[in-house]
């Protein structure tokens, strides 16, 4: 028998000795103490939430000129204005847990990529797509849940047109070196409507329409959510940061 392996023979022994010889308490800690967190009923914000909206106003969205957001909010929910353009959150943020309820027209118009569309942008950069994908083909990193051009959900967990649909993502944001460049990409778990459907998927870089994903660096950012001219409903949307 070689050396090294004598040797690695006694460490594991020894190891196993001193592990018999060990307490309970000793693997045991008890400072810090995590904080508490009260946790909401049902879809309701927990007590640490910040509540990007209530279903009450827009004061909290701008538009992407940082001017007032145009969209209608009427019965809990604000709904896209064709041509007002995308809105953005006035909270920034980093990594964060986001929780969304959408919902697309009742009244199913058009096909593919032109029903019920929109998109919730982390950070403003990185598209998790809001699309009708209930019996409704497209091409499969565009369909709802998935990250734009990047990465097909892992099942169609749609439900039909004009129920409300819910998003809960856990997102790590990416992290840049002094010189601007990436250091340790994005990572997201999406569950839409309770089932997983990004299992912390490495985000590529941004999400465009034409063309291959990059990154550049950036900060703290909104939550961004797409005019596509179609009139999807948004509700209850909280985040939490981490």
């Amino acid at each position: 028998m070689k050396k090294p392996l004598l040797l690695l023979t006694f460490l594991i022994c020894l190891g196993q000795v001193y592990a018999q010889k060990m307490k309970p308490e000793d693997t045991e800690f008890w400072e810090p103490e995590p904080v508490v967190v009260t946790p909401g009923e049902g879809t309701a914000p927990p007590s640490d939430a910040i509540i990007i909206f209530d279903g009450t106003n827009l004061d909290n969205w701008e538009n992407m000129k940082g001017e007032k957001a145009e969209w209608e909010v009427s019965d809990g929910a604000m709904t896209v204005v064709k041509g007002t353009g995308a809105i953005r959150s006035k909270v920034i943020y980093g990594d964060c847990q986001l929780h969304i309820e959408w919902r697309t027209p009742a009244e199913v118009k058009g096909k593919s990529q032109g029903r019920g569309n929109s998109g919730v942008f982390l950070q403003g950069i990185y598209e998790v797509q809001v699309l009708d994908s209930y019996e409704n083909r497209t091409y499969s990193n565009g369909q709802a849940a998935s990250i734009y051009k990047q990465s097909m959900p892992l099942v169609n967990a749609c439900k039909p047109p004009g129920e409300w649909q819910t998003y809960d993502i856990i997102y790590k944001a990416p992290i840049f070196d002094e010189d601007g460049k990436l250091a340790t990409p994005a990572y997201i778990t999406v569950l839409h409507n309770g089932i997983l459907v990004q299992n912390h998927y490495q985000i590529k870089g941004d999400t465009p329409y034409i063309g291959l994903p990059k990154y550049e660096a950036h900060g703290e950012g909104p939550l961004m959510l797409q005019d596509h001219g179609n009139p999807v409903s948004f509700r209850n949307i909280w985040l939490r940061k981490l």
